[in-house]
């Protein structure tokens, strides 16, 4: 510490900013009062809210030192580094979600032009496995299903609840292991081809049979909901939902 002090005293330094580990709970904050003491610091990063943690360290540096929460780190990579918004992270605090985030993270991973097109193939029910993993790559762009879900409203994930976003790999990999006409037609995967991705993928058959069958599931509920959108009439009793039970 002393030698920070040493340095501050003898270079003209413009800001100070203390990064600290949003993980670490009142340890954080601890850190924060006595830097802060010792420095007295500008303001603070914040680390590792993609985390379990909702940021409650946040409000509790900011309280205790009265210096403002410069950015917020959401990931590993430069580009998780966020501006801080209080209104934000209070609505994420307190389980009400950060839309506006979520919004800003997909207006900037999502293409219009390719948006509108897989609108258009929605709409004709024409909708295929590379439809399918550009949508997991985007999720995964915009910080994985975990970061998205806890921006949404009303869902406020427990914290015993592990979602474990490298699930998807395996997904990935046996789309990856289908050939250009399989992913377009997966009508011809027959059992011997069935057999064949699973091995390329490294899972079991079971797991391709799953995939491809929420797959046909949800090319159902499209068409379905298609119907509904176009203005046609449906008739009572033949709505069905894909999943079953309802």
């Amino acid at each position: 510490m002393n030698e920070l002090k040493n340095i501050k005293a003898e270079v003209d330094v413009h800001q100070t900013i203390l990064t600290v580990d949003s993980m670490t709970g009142q340890d954080a904050v601890n850190v924060a009062s006595t830097f802060d003491e010792a420095l007295n610091i500008d303001g603070v990063i914040l680390t590792k809210l993609d985390g379990d943690t909702r940021g409650g360290a946040a409000l509790s540096i900011r309280a205790v030192t009265g210096k403002p929460i410069f950015y917020v780190g959401m990931g590993e990579k430069l580009s998780d580094l966020e501006q801080f918004y209080p209104d934000r992270m209070a609505s994420r605090i307190l389980g009400m979600g950060d839309v506006m985030t979520l919004i800003e993270k997909a207006e900037a991973q999502i293409d219009e032009q390719k948006a509108a097109e897989l609108g258009k193939k929605f709409k004709n029910n024409e909708l295929d496995f590379n439809d399918f993993l550009e949508q997991m790559q985007q999720m995964k762009k915009m910080g994985g299903l975990t970061s998205i879900l806890s921006m949404l409203p009303g869902m406020g994930l427990p914290a015993d609840l592990d979602i474990d976003d490298d699930a998807l790999k395996g997904t990935e990999a046996i789309i990856y292991s289908m050939t250009k006409e399989e992913r377009t037609k997966p009508s011809i995967i027959n059992p011997s081809r069935k057999r064949r991705i699973a091995a390329g993928a490294g899972v079991d058959i079971s797991e391709v049979n799953r995939l491809i069958k929420q797959f046909e599931q949800s090319k159902k509920m499209m068409k379905q909901m298609s119907g509904m959108m176009s203005g046609k009439k449906m008739k009572r009793g033949k709505f069905k939902f894909p999943f079953g039970g309802m």
